[in-house]
């Protein structure tokens, strides 16, 4: 796809609130081994979204999955009450997680589980928590990316410890979001933009070209198949550049 830079791409740069090109990420921050106790964790910055990811290693697994020889990753995601504009409340005083809850942890360990040889892990569980301190857009995507991060922080725990002999991870995932914004398909949408976009999607893409989920919604009108294509060529720029930081969070390159 044509992606160059021109006098619109020069336009649309004055026009997003970022003042970012239409191919350009926030800045994007993954730090590590930032939970004294957790065995893997990572400190996901998209811009202003934060999200807290700890990977928990336990000995449990789930009934249907024991004497298998196999092992499991499953996430869990929440939001904290004030990560946003005004409070929200607790989910646990609800009594109850909300469709949007479940829907973003059950996506995060299906993108973590996608890249994983659970028969190496042996009967062990490795939980994942995303916890969302600041929500400015994009924060299941800045989940998958940084629970990648501390899952390969605890898989390293796991080694050199000894509970394992093999790393199990055979490649990286990570998921940006995309959208059609004011008539142009652009990268990495802050709240500001996702919340008027005329379509926005998620991406989870993986280091070896793979697709693991990609959600894309017309808010508006619908788009057609150039549309998506161009979101999947933004996709692929942005993901390309996270699997980058990746590395150089665990210290790969």
């Amino acid at each position: 796809m044509d992606l160059l830079f021109n006098n619109e791409t020069r336009k649309l740069m004055l026009t997003r609130p970022s003042k970012r090109n239409y191919n350009e990420l926030r800045k994007i921050i993954l730090d590590t081994k930032v939970s004294p106790y957790a065995e893997g964790s990572c400190l996901a910055r998209f811009g202003n979204t934060h999200v807290m990811c700890t990977a928990s290693v336990e000995t449990r697994l789930p009934p249907w999955l024991r004497n298998s020889g196999k092992g499991w990753v499953t996430a869990e995601y929440g939001m904290l009450p004030r990560s946003t504009h005004s409070r929200m409340d607790r989910e646990v005083s609800k009594g109850k997680a909300s469709g949007r809850t479940h829907e973003i942890q059950r996506l995060i360990g299906r993108s973590l589980r996608s890249i994983i040889d659970l028969k190496k892990l042996g009967e062990l569980q490795i939980k994942i928590d995303c916890d969302v301190i600041q929500a400015d857009g994009g924060t299941r995507t800045a989940s998958i990316t940084g629970a990648w991060v501390a899952l390969y922080d605890a898989i390293n725990f796991l080694l050199k410890s000894g509970k394992i002999t093999e790393n199990p991870i055979f490649d990286q995932v990570g998921a940006i979001s995309c959208g059609i914004w004011n008539e142009k398909e652009i990268l990495d949408l802050d709240y500001e933009e996702d919340s008027t976009a005329e379509t926005d999607g998620n991406f989870v893409l993986t280091a070896s070209k793979g697709i693991v989920e990609i959600q894309t919604t017309a808010e508006q009108k619908p788009y057609n198949k150039l549309q998506f294509l161009k979101l999947l060529d933004l996709a692929d720029i942005g993901t390309n550049q996270i699997f980058n930081i990746q590395k150089k969070a665990l210290g790969l390159n």
